[in-house]
């Protein structure tokens, strides 16, 4: 039985109404199996045509199209997939690729695939941010073995290699200038057709390697709005939503929502190369002016936890190792002109903005607000062009280690630097993490390396997020996944 409608009040019903007015009427199955397929309602839509070397990755993994060579496991350890095991020696990590995997074309997985794969992974510019600072090179042995190297000894390559950008696809899919993944994965469902920015269509391929899926088949609708996705949810319109807004789990049934603490945080990244942020004393300014619980308390509705660093709750290990920082003083802001920047595709960050933009004002500076859709703001915050950005970060979201996402954010050569921070001494902490082997010792670097960033100011960690993901009465076996990797698997199905 699908979930049937219930009332919204009545400006909310014909908003939503007129956001989803067309929204899943051009999806349609696309194969013959009996049984419903799975609709999911999506975030943010596609923004490099579903390339695996973009973010774009982690949705062809939460529809299970695409997989790597290693998983992780709840602990954040690496665990087999495609490859069944793996040792070190040195500098070079040997592979052994698992029998009887078919891409969804009918060719097989060799360890030719593998090399191409990730070699065209490793030369892509911008490189997957799993792999900012890592010089890799990918070799078969034989038709069934390759070996990674590093140019330097590191103990993450197994977790590296999880990474979904990382996914390896059959040959076809490297035939033009980018990526394209339909019918390329190995997973148990075969992305069939991408329409545009709008929605996605997948079948359940038969010949998997890990057994059948239990749904025939996935309609994906991209719905940026969130209150359009919740309507989905409550109007029996969607299966499954991911991302639905704090404002909106109130008026949902609780048994259709889970809540799970994310390794998420919301941060304030400050502009250290330019503006008004270039000075130390500025950027305290602003620290000491946000009010981080009543953010928690007025947009997120208590669902979400006031930070006390970069790493939250989720990472339980953090708060134990964790020591005062000491900061620079806080300035005069005096009338400082700044402009903050973040998006509309996470409901909450335009509340956000406007609770920091009166808070900043209140302590004297003049602050203006550019909110977009991320696809149309991501280049412009990469390329320092505001004073401030509000970001909602995975913080373990690459390879379950906190210091891949350190390193990209905060290294003078992060490919996700957006606050432009070029310092020795994080720079010095960040390889130093990146280079202990795992364990207690490098959890330690990893909090090291996190009181280098906070010393600076760049970056003002204000909480960390819960996601709320809605799944319809009739959906068994959905994925409730904080690392977000997934969402369909081969036990999800609608009853």
């Amino acid at each position: 039985m699908r979930v049937p409608a219930r009332l919204l009040p009545f400006p909310a019903a014909l908003a939503a109404s007129a956001l989803l007015t067309g929204c899943f009427a051009a999806t349609e199955a696309t194969g013959t199996d009996a049984g419903e397929r799975v609709r999911v309602a999506m975030m943010q839509p596609p923004r490099s045509g579903l390339s695996p070397l973009s973010d774009d990755a982690f949705k062809l993994s939460r529809w299970s199209t695409a997989e790597t060579l290693v998983k992780l496991d709840a602990d954040g350890d690496a665990r087999p997939a495609l490859a069944t095991e793996w040792k070190q020696s040195g500098r070079s990590w040997t592979f052994t690729l698992r029998e009887g995997v078919t891409f969804h074309d009918g060719t097989e997985l060799t360890a030719e695939a593998v090399v191409r794969s990730l070699t065209r992974a490793a030369g892509a510019s911008p490189k997957p941010r799993i792999l900012d600072g890592v010089e890799l090179t990918v070799k078969a042995v034989d038709a069934a073995t390759v070996t990674v190297t590093t140019a330097e000894e590191d103990p993450l390559v197994p977790q590296r290699l999880s990474s979904p950008q990382l996914s390896i696809l059959a040959a076809k899919a490297y035939r033009g200038k980018t990526v394209n993944p339909v019918g390329a994965g190995t997973g148990p469902f075969e992305l069939t057709r991408v329409n545009g920015t709008s929605s996605a269509a997948l079948d359940r391929y038969d010949d998997y390697w890990g057994g059948t899926a239990k749904a025939p088949g996935i309609d994906v609708t991209f719905v940026p709005d969130g209150t359009a996705r919740a309507a989905a949810l409550r109007s029996g319109e969607a299966d499954i939503v991911e991302a639905v807004p704090v404002s909106q789990a109130a008026l949902l049934d609780e048994d259709l929502i889970t809540e799970v603490p994310m390794p998420r945080t919301n941060t304030l990244y400050l502009n250290t190369e330019k503006g008004a942020f270039q000075d130390p004393a500025l950027r305290a300014a602003a620290r000491e002016a946000i009010d981080a619980e009543s953010i928690v308390k007025g947009v997120y509705e208590g669902r979400a936890d006031v930070a006390e660093g970069l790493l939250g709750p989720a990472l339980p290990w953090a708060s134990g190792l964790r020591e005062p920082v000491r900061r620079a003083k806080a300035g005069d802001p005096d009338g400082r002109t700044i402009t903050i920047g973040t998006f509309t595709d996470r409901a909450e960050l335009p509340e956000v903005a406007a609770a920091l933009q009166q808070q900043l004002q209140k302590a004297g500076f003049r602050v203006k607000l550019e909110v977009r859709e991320y696809a149309n703001i991501e280049s412009d915050a990469l390329a320092g062009a505001f004073d401030a950005f509000i970001l909602s970060r995975a913080t373990v979201l690459d390879s379950g280690d906190p210091a891949a996402y350190l390193y990209s954010d905060f290294a003078s050569d992060g490919s996700f630097n957006i606050s432009q921070l070029a310092d020795p001494t994080v720079d010095k902490a960040l390889h130093k993490a990146g280079a202990t082997p795992t364990g207690d010792a490098r959890r330690q670097a990893v909090i090291d390396a996190e009181a280098a960033v906070l010393a600076t100011d760049a970056a003002v960690p204000m909480l960390h997020e819960r996601v709320i993901q809605g799944d319809a009465a009739d959906v068994v076996g959905a994925a409730h996944d904080p690392r977000e990797r997934e969402l369909v698997t081969l036990d999800t199905h609608v009853e």
